[in-house]
Parts: structure tokens; C-alpha cells; sequence
């Protein structure tokens, strides 16, 4: 395992590297490039990155005029500020004309921390993955991140890749490569299937660790692509298992859960349970303090398996 790495940390990054292999990247902020890491590749590219200031509305629609002229437009910003504040424009420009705008913000979850709940977007995914056109990708670590900015690169068409100011391991080999609509078994199990996107596989990993204690043996999928969503690899777990628990830094209300539940009725209905912010906004804290006062730790989702074990019998 290598160095605790934050997923916004491979935005920069990987955006010089495409350019070196000759894909034709440009990268539009709003004011944030230093933080969502945009900074890095304008010190390289100056000619291909535009700041257009606290306007992320504009931020969206230069680049969708980009994209209209055959350039491949990243977008960075605050998750909170590139998903909900241009809202209208991603829907109505972006995904409407279907445009190669990949919209990559960063600092998403309550893991943003002491900035509060007015900076702690946990709807992004409820949003994005509503619209028709939207691809939706929420990698679980550095290595993840990297691959996923290059399969939204390599891929015409919109991406909303959820990046994340906190560090976390690796989870991934250095030659992980994202697939669209596919979910990846991490750990075999019989039991109970935890299925999580982004910060949370990590905790799905330590709470099948604690699990396997008791004799519960768990099965982890990291759920990072979660449209279009890998319903047959969460059906057969589930149908394998018996249980499920989802697991997302994000409201139960439209995130994975939801996407989740709905694969679930139509093809393997067993007894679930959700494990994320229960309908409410967040609030000021360290990173570690807010995923347990939210519920969102390993011991947390151990919790929720037992529980719904308790239900499968």
C-alpha cells in the first residue's frame, strides 16, 4: 500500500499526461485551480486552460462551445458549486447537445470537512445521474481517479467524475483500468454483499474485516461506475448472499442506495439496507469526526450487516 493520496490530487496530473499523448485537452475553472489541482496543468499548458473566474455557470458553457469545436473539455470547481450552481447548463447544453464536457469536481462528501454544510455537496449524485447522457463515476482512490479521467477522455460524450479532497490508501493496483458499467468484487463472500462507491470502499473493507470475526463472511464491490450501473454483477452477489448493504458519502436519497434498490426489485429483491446521510445536510468537522457522527464508518456498516442478516432470516 502505498501513501495516503487524495483523489483530486490525480486531476492535474492526469490531464498533462493525455495532452502528452497527443488527446486534444483543454480544462476550464472557476477560480478553484489551485484546489481541484487544474493549477498544475495550466503551469504546463497555459494556452489550454481558462479561468473564467466565480462563474461556473460560464465555466460550463465555455466549455461546451469547446467541446463543440472538437476539444475535449474538463471542468474542476467544488463539487457543490459545478453541480448544483450550473445545473441548468449541464443539462440543457451539455447533456442535451451530448457534448464532451467532463465535469470533474472536486472536495464532494461531507469529507470536505471544517467548510461545512454549505460546502459539503451530498445530492451530486442524485443529479447527475438523473440526466440522459450523463455517465457517472465515483472512483475509490488515486489510482482509481487517474483511470477514470482517462476513460471519460477516451469516451465521447458527458462525465460527472466525483473527486475528494481527503486522503485516502490505495486501494487499486497501479494498472487498474476503469470500466464503464462495471462493478469489481474485491472481496469474495457468501453471507452478505457490501456494495460502495469512493471513500466508503475502504470502509466496506474494514467492516468485512470485522465482520469475519464473528464468522460473517462478506462480499465487497466497489461500485464506481454507477450509471450506467453494473445491475447484473450486484444482482448475482446479491442472489449469492442473500443481504445487502450499500454503502456512498452521499444521501440515501438518490446516490447508490437508490440505484442499488432499484436494480434489486427488478432483478434480486432481498432485504437491503443503506448506509450513508440520512436526508439531512452536513455540518463542520475533521474528516474522520463527520463519518462518525454520520454513521458512515467500517464499525458503522458492520452494523447495518448484522442487522440486515437479522432480516434475511
Amino acid at each position: 500500500m502505498s501513501d495516503k493520496r487524495a483523489t483530486r490530487e490525480a486531476f492535474g496530473e492526469t490531464l498533462i499526461e493525455l495532452v502528452a499523448e497527443d488527446m486534444d485537452i483543454v480544462a476550464v475553472d472557476a477560480d478553484l485551480s489551485g484546489s481541484t489541482t487544474t493549477a498544475k496543468f495550466a503551469k504546463v499548458h497555459p494556452d489550454r486552460h481558462f479561468n473564467v473566474g466565480v462563474a461556473e455557470q460560464n465555466m460550463i458553457g465555455t466549455a461546451a462551445g469547446l467541446a463543440l469545436e472538437g476539444k475535449i473539455a474538463f471542468t474542476g470547481s467544488f463539487a457543490v458549486f459545478a453541480a448544483g450552481r450550473a445545473y441548468d447548463q449541464i443539462r440543457n447544453t451539455v447533456c442535451y447537445s451530448d457534448l464532451s464536457v467532463k465535469i470533474a469536481p472536486t472536495h464532494a462528501g461531507i469529507t470536505v470537512g471544517p467548510d461545512g454544510g454549505s460546502h459539503q455537496m451530498i445530492e451530486d449524485i442524485a443529479l447527475m445521474r438523473v440526466l440522459p447522457n450523463m455517465r457517472v463515476l465515483v472512483p475509490a482512490d488515486y489510482t482509481a481517479a487517474k483511470a477514470a479521467l482517462r476513460l471519460a477522455a477516451a469516451t465521447p460524450g458527458p462525465f460527472y467524475i466525483r473527486l475528494g479532497r481527503a486522503a485516502g490508501p490505495a486501494i487499486h493496483d497501479d494498472d487498474y483500468i476503469f470500466e464503464l458499467g462495471r462493478a469489481r468484487v474485491l472481496r469474495e463472500g457468501t453471507h452478505v454483499t457490501l456494495a460502495a462507491c469512493g471513500v466508503m470502499v475502504e470502509q466496506a473493507l474494514a467492516a468485512a474485516e470485522e465482520l469475519s470475526l464473528d464468522g460473517i463472511n462478506a462480499e465487497v464491490l466497489d461500485v464506481a461506475c454507477l450509471k450506467p450501473l453494473d445491475a447484473d454483477t450486484i444482482a448475482a452477489s446479491a442472489l449469492k448472499t442473500g443481504a445487502v448493504v450499500t454503502c456512498e458519502e452521499h444521501s440515501i436519497i438518490g446516490g447508490l442506495g437508490s440505484a442499488v434498490a432499484e436494480a434489486l426489485g427488478e432483478l434480486a429483491p432481498v432485504p437491503l439496507a443503506r448506509v450513508g446521510v440520512r436526508d439531512v445536510f452536513g455540518t463542520s468537522g475533521e474528516p474522520a469526526e463527520l463519518m462518525a457522527h454520520f454513521g458512515l464508518s467500517g464499525a458503522d456498516i458492520a452494523r447495518a450487516a448484522r442487522e440486515v442478516l437479522a432480516r434475511r432470516k
